[in-house]
C-alpha cells in the first residue's frame, strides 16, 4: 500500500482544520462532554489560531496520504515554539493523529518514522510528545516506539483538567 508524505502550506488550512476536528473527534468525543468537546475544537483548531500556528516558522505539519486518500497528520515543534519542555536540543511532536477508518494500517508508523528522521536531520537529542493519561492506545503505540514517561502536565478540556504524560524518546547520533 502507498504512503505518501505531504508537508502543508497555508493552501492546505482548510483541509488541515477539517482533518484536525475530525481526527480529535474520533479520539476524544466518547471521554468528554459535547459542550466541552465543541469549545475546545473551535478554540484550538479556529482558523485564525491554525494559520498562526501554520505561519510559525517553528512548527511544521506533514499530511499523510494513503492510496491516495488524506489519512492523518502530523505537528512538529522546535523551541521556542513547543507546548513545554522548550529545549533547543529537542523535537516535539505535538499531534500525530490518523483517522479512524486508516488505523492498523502503519500510518501512524509511517507519521512517526518520519518525526524520528526530521529529528535526527536535525541533529536533536531526543523527540518528545505528550499523550492523554487515559490514551492506552497511544501509550502502547510510543512505548512500543521506544518512548518513556517523563513527566506530566494539565490539559484542560473546557473546565476538566486533564493529566497528559509527557514521553521522551532519546535519540542515537
Amino acid at each position: 500500500m502507498d504512503k505518501i508524505l505531504k508537508k502543508c502550506t497555508i493552501q492546505d488550512l482548510d483541509s488541515l482544520r477539517e482533518l484536525s476536528i475530525r481526527t480529535f473527534y474520533e479520539t476524544f468525543a466518547r471521554f468528554n462532554s459535547k459542550e466541552d468537546m465543541d469549545v475546545y475544537l473551535d478554540d484550538a483548531f479556529h482558523v485564525n489560531r491554525l494559520t498562526k500556528e501554520m505561519n510559525d516558522t517553528n512548527s511544521e505539519f506533514y499530511f499523510l496520504y494513503y492510496n491516495e486518500r488524506l489519512a492523518g497528520y502530523l505537528k512538529l515543534n522546535e523551541a521556542p515554539s513547543q507546548t513545554d519542555i522548550n529545549d533547543k536540543e529537542s523535537l516535539e511532536i505535538e499531534r500525530i493523529y490518523v483517522l479512524n477508518e486508516f488505523q492498523g494500517t502503519g500510518c501512524g508508523r509511517a507519521l512517526m518514522e518520519n518525526a524520528i528522521a526530521k529529528a535526527i536531520e536535525r541533529k536533536k537529542k531526543y523527540v518528545w510528545l505528550g499523550v492523554w493519561e487515559k490514551n492506552e492506545k497511544a501509550s502502547i503505540f510510543y512505548k512500543k516506539n521506544g518512548f518513556y514517561r517523563i513527566g506530566a502536565h494539565s490539559f484542560f478540556m473546557g473546565d476538566d483538567e486533564q493529566v497528559d504524560y509527557i514521553m521522551r524518546k532519546d535519540l542515537v547520533r
